[in-house]
């Protein structure tokens, strides 16, 4: 995203105050990132479901607003530091994060989380959203 907002300058524009709007965004995304780890360390279960396997199911705490907070968080933290460069072309950044995710990450984890704990983490999916 750097290297692409100074290659590329016509596409920069003035948010104002981005300053501050990016260090909020940013320190919005790191606590939403950081409050699924800790949700999950007290709930003594590892924050990735296919190894070793996850041991139970955290659907408390931020997991009852969105069951990937974590990649949520980094989401949130990217656009802070879209709006800190202030170039359009940054902002292509957050749908290929989000596209990614879905499909290399979450799909996945998605399907060992159902075969592991079956018709509750499809009950789970109905109550959160899969980001927010």
């Amino acid at each position: 995203m750097w290297l692409i907002s100074r290659a590329v300058p016509p596409f920069h524009f003035v948010i104002p105050a981005h300053n501050w709007l990016a260090v909020v965004l940013v320190a919005a995304g790191f606590v939403t990132g950081l409050s699924g780890v800790v949700t999950f360390r007290q709930a003594k279960t590892t924050v990735n479901p296919l190894k070793p396997h996850a041991s139970s199911l955290v659907t408390w705490g931020v997991y009852a607003i969105s069951r990937n907070p974590m990649y949520l968080g980094g989401l949130i933290m990217l656009l802070g530091w879209a709006i800190f460069l202030s170039n359009a072309l940054a902002f292509l950044f957050l749908p290929i994060y989000v596209l990614y995710l879905n499909r290399f990450q979450i799909t996945p984890e998605e399907r060992v989380l159902t075969s592991l704990f079956g018709q509750t983490y499809v009950a789970y999916q109905a109550r959160a959203r899969r980001w927010l």
